[in-house]
């Protein structure tokens, strides 16, 4: 990978952050479907007393059989859990861990760009548009699929991935990354 590319990369990725940034403190995408419990006090002593380490729960509990699982799905309630019985919850810390992901994102994105020969800006947004969309798609779907993640949830979060794609997209589409090799 040349110093352009990943220049490319870098700035991709920042404008990525400022995106997701905007999208989640100026703009609702952020809460997007999720909601808060009212009257949580109960819910919290009984998860208190019922589990002892942290972990992603289903409930209700499922055994074998297909059937009997659809059943006690459909009598409800039931739900994804991810609980903690206390969390050392560092925003700087998650803030930097988002960079550095969306920094791979977009070193990786850049870099696949390079190796084509696309020449046209909007050739190369494309390309941006579409590796986005498959990004947004690969785990939304399943999760709203499987695990009954809401729509709203989902919409709103495969937007705002994609839109992050396409700000990185224009950064490498207004460096001239991929095109006829020399």
């Amino acid at each position: 990978m040349n110093k352009r590319v990943f220049l490319a990369g870098v700035l991709g990725a920042v404008a990525m952050f400022i995106w997701s940034s905007i999208a989640h403190m100026a703009l609702p995408l952020g809460e997007a479907g999720v909601q808060q419990i009212d009257k949580e006090d109960a819910l919290l002593s009984t998860l208190q007393s019922t589990l002892s380490s942290p972990g992603l729960y289903m409930f209700p509990k499922m055994g074998t059989d297909q059937s009997q699982n659809e059943k006690k799905i459909a009598a409800g309630p039931s739900g994804l859990l991810i609980y903690f019985p206390t969390r050392n919850f560092v925003f700087g810390k998650s803030l930097a861990i988002e960079f550095v992901t969306q920094l791979l994102q977009a070193l990786i994105a850049v870099y696949l760009l390079s190796l084509t020969s696309i020449a046209t800006f909007g050739g190369r947004l494309g390309f941006y548009a579409i590796v986005g969309l498959l990004a947004a798609i690969a785990t939304n779907i399943s999760y709203w699929n499987w695990y009954g993640f809401p729509v709203t949830y989902t919409c709103a979060y495969m937007f705002t991935g994609w839109v992050g794609y396409i700000c990185a997209g224009l950064v490498a589409a207004a460096m001239k990354i991929g095109g006829p090799k020399e």
